[in-house]
């Protein structure tokens, strides 16, 4: 491998599979970003992931029965030592033909505190 097919691969972003779980009301508040187009989600993640890579989340949200599946785009990432003591991750915006479908679920799920101004592990 030249030099410069190794700069090449290393810019392409990258592609990934994460299963999580979101037990409870507080836990899915912490995670979601409604301020995100098509919303997202944040994901506690000890990889390291930059702007651009795509990811596919399997995520069970609270009593759902079957995982929602979510393809994404990280848009967010908290390194570690974050400010404010925010655990690292990354911040995986929707994509795909789902997206309006898991925004409005997570919302649903929410409620009235989707409009809250508390801290989250993004804001």
């Amino acid at each position: 491998m030249n030099d410069a097919t190794l700069n090449d691969s290393l810019a392409k972003p990258r592609n990934s599979v994460i299963s999580i779980a979101i037990k409870d009301k507080q836990a899915l508040y912490m995670s979601y970003m409604p301020f995100i187009e098509n919303g997202g989600l944040f994901v506690p993640t000890q990889k390291d992931y930059g702007l651009g890579d795509e990811m596919f989340l399997l995520v069970k949200i609270m009593d759902e029965i079957e995982p929602v599946h979510i393809s994404g785009t990280v848009i967010w990432v908290s390194p570690p030592g974050a400010l404010g003591n925010r655990p690292r991750g990354v911040g995986v915006q929707f994509g795909g033909n789902d997206a309006r479908a898991t925004k409005d679920l997570i919302e649903s799920k929410l409620g009235a505190s989707v409009s809250l101004t508390r801290s989250t592990h993004t804001m």
